[in-house]
């Protein structure tokens, strides 16, 4: 079914809403105020409260439309729908106004709080046109052994030969290793993770990787990440399989904004308690445990033993021996929590998309930390556990969103929050 509809504003997940006989459409690349053609999804005679759609005719156009520059990934309409980039349609300015205002208005309606959220651009990205930026990517094996990507709402997989959000440097590895070429197994899983160097320390060939199915192909499984955060340089050994910021900006930009806020709210204390949570390989550990020297006192918590692991080598190597770096879950962690750490100063997080949640929200005020800084890729869970910190007697004092996703809906917030 197709219908014509006004864009009435932004909504959540890339898409827009619109109305149709008084039921709510989100659509599909779409511009709040255009006048466009949808083509709704099936089922579309369903009895749910809202329908989905997506643009088939643009009809009249915002100014913040642009023609996408990876056609794979916009409407299927138009040759595309593989995904993996959904605000290809939308200007580079266009997309940092759509998410700094999707922040704000979720921090309004979840969260109680009214604000307004700047957004930074990661340098470089103007000059790439929003492209290039992502040192990690995965596809699936298609029937014929190809990297492929699926079209939206069908089981074809589209054989691709380019990555356009690839970085430069991981295109160049994906080349050399022949992985366009294919006669990979059907059905099986390729990922690519190649650092951008970064520093002055020097990079081994060999750091990058080529996994099928998990298991290593080309390359080497620990790959080294270098940051430099406020002039100094951090090395990170990171498991080619696991979590790292992926855009190749992102550390240096999250890093250099929380140590600076963390600094901030610390105002010099002599021997602090740091909490790190959800801490991954140690992104902010490191730089953390540098910062009021040797009487640092730090507990950091991750769920992924093999990324603690390669923490607990990173600090080792630094020689900060003064950080207990723990695996398990976080909750669970902090109903156990030595003498000597249990009342923190200020905590950092860094959760997963679905968020800290209440109960660990809630543990951090009952240690008693006097700041919070919350590190958040999705800004529905952090105006969900902003709700909670407020209830608890903490204020937002400084929120900052960070454009880390170019192309796409998904935005990285850092949220600073004082008892």
């Amino acid at each position: 079914m197709q219908a014509e509809v006004r864009i009435e504003r932004y909504a959540d997940q890339g898409r827009c809403v619109a109305h149709i006989d008084g039921r709510v459409v989100f659509v599909r690349f779409a511009l709040p105020g255009e006048l466009v053609r949808i083509e709704l999804d099936e089922p579309h005679d369903r009895d749910d409260r809202f329908w989905t759609g997506e643009v088939i005719e643009v009809l009249e156009a915002s100014e913040d439309r642009v023609d996408p520059a990876w056609s794979l990934a916009g409407p299927l309409a138009m040759g595309g729908g593989v995904g993996g980039a959904d605000l290809v349609h939308v200007s580079l300015p266009g997309q940092l106004k759509w998410k700094a205002i999707t922040v704000s208005e979720q921090m309004s309606r979840l969260g109680h709080i009214d604000v307004a959220v700047p957004i930074d651009r990661m340098p470089g990205d103007e000059e790439l046109d929003g492209l290039h930026w992502r040192t990690r990517i995965e596809m699936i094996a298609d029937e014929n052994g190809k990297p492929s990507m699926r079209r939206r709402g069908t089981h074809t997989r589209v054989a691709i030969d380019t990555m356009p959000l690839a970085t430069r440097a991981l295109l160049d590895v994906a080349e050399r290793e022949h992985v366009w070429e294919g006669d990979f197994e059907p059905g099986s899983q390729i990922r690519l993770s190649v650092p951008e160097p970064r520093g002055d320390a020097d990079i081994a060939a060999d750091d990058y990787a080529v996994l099928i199915d998990g298991e290593l192909r080309n390359g080497s499984q620990l790959l080294t990440e270098q940051v430099a955060i406020n002039g100094k340089i951090f090395d990170y050994r990171v498991d080619a399989n696991g979590f790292w910021q992926v855009h190749r900006q992102a550390p240096i930009a999250l890093g250099t904004h929380v140590i600076n806020q963390v600094n901030q709210q610390l105002q010099g204390a002599v021997a602090p308690v740091i909490w790190d949570l959800y801490s991954g390989s140690g992104l902010f550990t490191l730089p953390l445990a540098t910062m009021t020297g040797e009487r640092t006192r730090m507990l950091s918590v991750e769920g992924a033993r093999v990324a603690v692991k390669n923490a607990q080598r990173n600090l080792r190597v630094m020689n900060l021996n003064d950080v207990d770096a723990r695996a398990g879950d976080v909750s669970k962690t902090l109903e156990h929590v030595p003498a000597h750490l249990a009342k923190p100063d200020i905590v950092v997080l860094d959760p997963p998309r679905a968020g800290a949640r209440a109960k660990v929200c809630r543990q951090i005020a009952a240690a008693g930390a006097s700041s919070v800084v919350y590190i958040a890729c999705d800004p529905t869970s952090l105006a969900r556990d902003t709700a909670t910190l407020i209830g608890e007697g903490y204020e937002l004092k400084d929120i900052r969103a960070f454009d880390i996703y170019p192309m796409t809906h998904h935005v990285e917030t850092v949220a600073v929050f004082s008892r």
